[in-house]
């Protein structure tokens, strides 16, 4: 997370030169000519402005002289003139003398003593660079020499490697032939090939190895009659031992062999083998051992040859048993799939953008602008309370409405634990993408913001507003779609974030809004979500306030979870004026002596953006500084509250009835209608029982 948030705050300081550019290309040519004689007048003004001062003053200097006449001094007016100017002189070189002492006494100054000790240290950083420019020099030399060195060992030693590893394969096979009867079975190159059979071994070796096996073969048949008789005699030995440690009462301790033994023994066996012969004499700069170099390279350049040789003898080996043995290929058994049910065939998604890296695409998307960084907002600064009234409301058959609690737990439900958690995301429910509806100022921007900082997500903005010119042509959205996708999967959690979702699944579009075509991106959108599997932390949030202009089955087939965010209720508007004022920087004295309650009730139909707006348009710098001499009033938060219109009762019922139409609202409705009819059924059977 750490990474992509570096790599995309290094993509954002580069476009903000060009960003700066591209603003001041704005001005026309008159324009900056003005601007330019504008500054050429002033200089010259102030040219003209300190000229004439110095002409004043050379003016009024002769007029004095002309007035009094010319200063004549005798010789020692003369020598007192002299004697003030050395003797100022001197106390001024005195004075800044004792103040440097003084400084240094005091620590403000360094001594002479710290001094020495600065440039001491200023040698040692000296040094320390020019050690870290070597280091950089001696990395490179060693860099090359590693090249080299492969080059010079495949060229001269490789084809004497390629010919005793064949040597040996070859030995291998007649020697299980002429054990077996027929030629071994060659092994994999997942499993590691010739290497594990012939690791660091001649052909002579191979050889004494399978006769070694042959003759172990024959002693076990030997052994296994022995074994019967050993058992025997190892009961009767227990049994005795037994009968011993019954007798003697004592019990000894053994100690346990000790584990680091072993890793000090091969590291004194590595030293005196490899190290103790060296002198360091030899490399006074810290270069690198050419001898050691060649040794780690030829084992490298021996596992490349082994894996070509691997393949020659196979070929030898398919050619051997048709020969000899006159027996074909052996197939490889596939593993055997499990049975279950058999899955619908998924289309494989062609990849429109094979030679470009995945980077690459990170950094277009971003100079685009359908990458955003997202702000730092937590899911606790979604500011809401409980709905105290939810019981009473459903026994006056009233469907009550979600509170901003329920939003926020929802919210951490559905984005934040799936995306944020990859065991939640595969073991929960896919729920690939999520509707927020409501009246502006809700905090719906708030709380997509919040997802992305709680999950370190990135954010996509799919926006009709901000996809509009961006990949224009027939198959420019869906190369769009697929870049967006294709990045969203690689550098998940994700979360792309399409505002204003009404105008992707408009009924009718405007005739001012044709130009922008917001349904363009409908189709191959539908068809990217539809390809998001388990385990793609991917999510889509819709934002709306008027999915009325937008089609209910396109849109409720798209999104899988509908939240409905309705104007906040008594007890939310309560904390949200509480905290809201609080984070401004005032204490909870000053907040306590305030109406609080009398804020919650007049604020009912408005917002939390409008809340927000009417306390930052109080609370400015200069209130604040007056808080001691005057404090807050709830007129003053009224009076700029009254400036600013309402949700209106007609535009939540709107809202409320296209949510009740949504398959989720009915099911909503549904559930509450059986709620009510069974309490009405118990209250009945209550009152039977009291007759």
């Amino acid at each position: 997370m750490k990474a992509r948030q570096q790599m995309l705050a290094e993509i954002l300081a580069r476009l903000e030169p060009l960003a700066s550019q591209e603003n001041l290309r704005g001005m026309s040519r008159t324009e900056a000519l003005i601007i330019v004689q504008c500054a050429e007048r002033a200089r010259q003004g102030r040219l003209r402005a300190t000229f004439m001062r110095e002409i004043r003053k050379e003016e009024e200097r002769d007029r004095r002289i002309r007035e009094n006449g010319r200063q004549k001094f005798s010789q020692d007016q003369g020598a007192i003139v002299i004697q003030k100017v050395w003797k100022g002189y001197l106390q001024r070189k005195r004075i800044e003398q004792d103040r440097r002492m003084e400084m240094e006494f005091i620590g403000m100054l360094p001594s002479s003593s710290q001094t020495t000790r600065q440039n001491a240290l200023a040698q040692a950083f000296v040094g320390e660079e020019s050690r870290r420019t070597r280091q950089v020099e001696k990395e490179e030399e060693f860099q090359e020499a590693i090249a080299k060195t492969h080059e010079s060992l495949t060229e001269t030693e490789g084809p004497d490697m390629k010919e005793r590893m064949k040597d040996q394969i070859r030995q291998w096979f007649i020697e299980c032939h002429a054990l077996t009867g027929r030629f071994p079975d060659y092994p994999d190159e997942a499993s590691g090939g010739s290497y594990l059979i012939f690791a660091d071994k001649t052909p002579e070796q191979v050889r004494q190895e399978l006769e070694a096996q042959a003759q172990e073969n024959k002693k076990k048949e030997q052994e296994k009659n022995k074994d019967k008789v050993k058992e025997k005699k190892e009961k009767k030995k227990k049994k005795t031992k037994e009968e011993k440690a019954k007798k003697d009462p004592e019990v000894m301790f053994k100690v346990l062999p000790s584990k680091s033994i072993p890793v000090i023994n091969a590291g004194h066996e590595e030293f005196t083998s490899i190290w103790k012969s060296r002198y360091d004499n030899k490399h006074p700069s810290q270069s690198f051992d050419s001898e050691t170099l060649r040794e780690e390279k030829r084992k490298q350049v021996e596992m490349e040859i082994r894996v070509q040789v691997d393949e020659l003898m196979r070929q030898e080996l398919r050619n051997l048993r048709l020969a000899v043995d006159r027996e074909e290929t052996r197939p490889l058994k596939s593993p055997k799939k499990k049975g279950g049910k058999k899955s619908g065939k998924k289309k494989k998604e062609k990849d429109l953008t094979p030679d470009r890296s995945v980077d690459s695409l990170f950094e277009e998307l971003v100079v685009i602008g359908l990458i955003k960084k997202s702000l730092l907002v937590t899911l606790n600064d979604y500011i809401g309370d409980c709905l105290y009234l939810g019981s009473t409301l459903t026994l006056a058959n009233k469907i009550p409405m979600p509170s901003l609690f329920d939003i926020r737990q929802n919210i951490a439900l559905y984005g934040v634990l799936r995306l944020g958690s990859h065991d939640i995301h595969t073991m929960a429910p896919l729920v690939r993408s999520i509707l927020l509806v409501g009246p502006s100022g809700m905090g719906k921007k708030m709380l997509v913001q919040a997802v992305c900082t709680e999950t370190g997500a990135n954010l996509f903005d799919l926006s009709p507003g901000n996809v509009m010119g961006k990949y224009p042509g027939k198959n420019g959205s869906q190369l769009l779609m697929h870049i967006v996708f294709k990045v969203a999967r690689v550098f998940q959690p994700s979360v792309i974030w399409i505002g204003n979702t009404e105008k992707t699944f408009y009924k009718k579009i405007p005739k001012e809004e044709r130009r922008m075509d917001p349904k363009r991106i409908k189709k191959d959108l539908m068809r990217a979500t539809r390809q998001l599997g388990p385990g793609d932390r991917v999510m889509l949030i819709g934002t709306t306030e008027r999915p009325q202009l937008a089609e209910m089955k396109g849109l409720c087939r798209f999104y899988e979870r509908i939240l409905f965010i309705p104007r906040p209720d008594y007890a939310s508007r309560y904390v949200l004026w509480k905290r809201m004022i609080e984070n401004q920087g005032i204490g909870v004295q000053q907040t306590q002596s305030l109406d609080i309650s009398a804020l919650a009730r007049v604020s009912d139909g408005y917002t939390p953006g409008h809340i927000l707006q009417s306390i930052q348009s109080v609370l400015t710098e200069r209130r604040l500084l007056q808080l001691t001499k005057k404090p807050l009033v709830a007129s003053e938060f009224v009076v700029h509250l009254a400036k600013l219109d309402p949700v209106y009762r007609e535009e939540e019922e709107s809202l409320k009835e296209w949510f009740y139409k949504t398959p989720l609202g009915k099911k909503n409705i549904k559930f509450t209608k059986d709620q009510q009819e069974a309490e009405e059924a118990r209250l009945a059977k209550e009152k039977k029982k009291k007759k």
